[in-house]
């Protein structure tokens, strides 16, 4: 599916990007793709895929 229609950027290409080249925010992204750079309507579905692969946070010892 397109996430970026403006620039043909689809979640295959984003989940590419994060698993290969280790991207999990959109600074990162950005600085790859022009992912958001036209209409804006990809971002909030854009950092949606990438959370997916955002590091868990670590528990807290009690």
């Amino acid at each position: 599916m397109f996430v970026c229609l403006c620039h043909g950027i689809s979640d295959k290409k984003l989940r590419k990007l994060a698993i290969e080249e280790g991207i999990s925010d959109m600074r990162a992204i950005r600085r790859c793709t022009a992912l958001g750079s036209q209409c804006g309507k990809c971002v909030k579905q854009a950092k949606e895929i990438l959370s997916e692969f955002q590091p868990e946070p670590l528990a807290k010892a009690s």
